[in-house]
């Protein structure tokens, strides 16, 4: 008998709102370098928003706002289990120059077009879309 695991996750889809419009902070996964947003476990005694605070900050090397809308979410079948996922979004506040993860990602900021075409995950495309008319709500 297999044994399955439910995970919880949480991730940010960090902005920042330019004269040409919203932009979004896409970064390189560790292994397969293909553009994700920053993801990660919710930790213990974390809310699911801080937790992806947190994952913003070592793998984007970015601080954001403390006021957040909840974008969705989504779930990952792994061979282990069924990982649940939430999603924010993170106006970003500060980058910084120097983070955990700097030397083993790279970070790029898109129009919300572009980044929706370049992740892999369908879900997360499409939230990154309906992103700027979340913002105006």
């Amino acid at each position: 008998m297999k044994v399955e695991f439910n995970f919880n996750q949480s991730g940010v889809i960090p902005y920042r709102k330019t004269k040409a419009g919203v932009e979004v902070l896409l970064i390189t996964s560790i292994k397969k370098k293909k553009w994700v947003i920053p993801k990660g476990f919710v930790e213990f005694n974390m809310s699911p928003f801080e937790s992806a605070k947190k994952e913003a900050i070592e793998e984007a090397g970015v601080l954001g706002s403390n006021e957040t809308i909840e974008l969705g979410h989504f779930e990952n079948n792994k061979s282990i289990g069924v990982c649940h996922v939430k999603v924010f979004a993170l106006e970003v506040i500060e980058e910084l120059a120097d983070y955990p993860d700097k030397s083993k990602r790279q970070r790029k900021w898109f129009a919300l077009n572009e980044a929706a075409e370049n992740v892999q995950t369908k879900q997360i495309s499409d939230m990154i879309l309906s992103l700027e008319s979340k913002l105006r709500s």
